[in-house]
């Protein structure tokens, strides 16, 4: 067993995959209303958008931000982890800077970069365990993303 994973209790590790999926509803609701709302009301269209937009960058953050943690894990983190944190971060804001239909796509492809390298490193601080909850919830959110850019 990891030792992450030796750390996590089974009730604390259903409770985080738990929460890990309600992280999706704002994906796939923002998605649904992108294509529901359409071209008939423009000022909610926009609001979505941006919403939705502005969500992707706070997971690409924070899944940028869970290299710090990890590395913080083994003492001081490599500077790999350290620019890969704030990088994610930094490409996280780019995209909510951009028009939605750019950035929104912008965020998949970093949701799915973040997913790539994560499979890269996780296995290494004893995380790999946790790489099929990451994928599932990249699935969903990266192609939430891709969708919502395709509606805007």
């Amino acid at each position: 067993m990891s030792d992450l994973a030796a750390l996590a209790v089974p009730a604390d590790r259903q409770q985080a995959e738990r929460l890990a999926y309600a992280g999706l509803v704002p994906f796939v609701l923002g998605t649904l209303l992108i294509w529901l709302i359409g071209d008939r009301d423009l000022e909610q269209h926009v609001f979505v958008s941006h919403g939705l937009s502005a969500y992707a960058a706070l997971v690409i953050s924070f899944l940028g931000g869970i290299h710090w943690g990890l590395g913080f894990t083994r003492g001081v983190p490599g500077q790999r982890a350290l620019f890969w944190g704030v990088g994610a971060s930094l490409l996280g804001w780019l995209g909510v800077l951009m028009p939605p239909y750019a950035g929104l796509a912008l965020h998949g492809a970093v949701l799915v970069a973040c997913y790539f390298n994560d499979r890269r490193v996780y296995p290494a601080y004893g995380a790999g365990d946790w790489l099929t909850l990451r994928f599932r919830l990249t699935a969903v959110s990266s192609l939430s993303c891709f969708l919502a850019a395709a509606g805007s």
